[in-house]
């Protein structure tokens, strides 16, 4: 398999290529991409060479999304973010997964069995869009967790995720809060939990937590260009969004 790479970060770029070497040690990368403006060239440069290009969203010069604005892209794509609020934008420009950052090889895997199930809708001719949508409706839908078990002494509950205010994190233990002020503890990592939410309806605003957009009172303008978070519900920390995920999570409370 013949592969494009597009990724601003070389310590990802060379892990994905390890990983899609020990895949199978025949996949090729044939080019690499850090930029709209490189991928562009390369993706000209190399039309109907390659099989599928692996594309990070947040390039140094902006969103990848952009390419499509461009050039005519005729092959698929997987798509790799630290972020999970792209997954619609990204199923509109040939995407057939999306990958969270940090990447495993296990999510690896199940994407190129995917491509693989694919490959003969896009052998050889330039896939109708409108019918690539139809088939990309029946593979790459994505259920998100709708309730969560929580343990309250010896009981075990359910919570309704619709219920839940935000999840956050103390040092390797994860918590939920409902909007009634309830706290439990998940077994799940924050960073499990990102992939788990629906992401019109939750967002990570930092290494800690992980919001409710119903659960969000207000939002203050802080220091440096940051963002202060008041939740619905009383919490004795401060929400703060990181500095990196300001433009996204304004994108997302925008319903950009």
């Amino acid at each position: 398999m013949k592969i494009i790479i597009v990724e601003d970060e070389i310590p990802a770029a060379e892990k994905l290529e390890h990983l899609l070497k020990e895949y199978d040690s025949d996949n090729e990368i044939i080019g690499k991409a850090g930029s709209i403006k490189r991928a562009t060239e390369l993706l000209n440069e190399k039309d109907g060479q390659y099989d599928i290009i692996f594309m990070d969203i947040q390039l140094t010069d902006g969103k990848s999304f952009e390419i499509f604005n461009h050039i005519q892209v005729s092959r698929p794509v997987i798509f790799l973010t630290a972020f999970n609020q792209y997954a619609i934008e990204a199923f509109k420009v040939n995407g057939i997964d999306y990958l969270l950052k940090p990447l495993t090889f296990e999510a690896l895997s199940q994407s190129l069995i995917k491509y693989e199930r694919l490959r003969d809708q896009f052998a050889n001719q330039t896939p109708d869009l409108t019918d690539l949508a139809k088939i990309l409706s029946k593979v790459s839908d994505k259920s998100y967790k709708d309730r969560f078990l929580v343990k309250l002494g010896e009981h075990i509950r359910s919570v309704v995720t619709a219920d839940v205010a935000f999840f956050y994190a103390e040092g390797r233990t994860a918590f939920l809060i409902t909007k009634n002020k309830d706290k439990y503890v998940v077994d799940y990592k924050i960073e499990t939990l990102e992939g788990l939410l629906d992401p019109h309806s939750f967002f990570r605003v930092n290494r800690t937590f992980i919001l409710n957009i119903s659960a969000i009172k207000d939002v203050l303008v802080y220091s440096n260009s940051r963002l202060r978070i008041s939740p619905t519900v009383e919490f004795d920390k401060e929400i703060i969004v990181s500095r990196e995920k300001v433009g996204d999570f304004k994108d997302w409370y925008g319903g950009a």
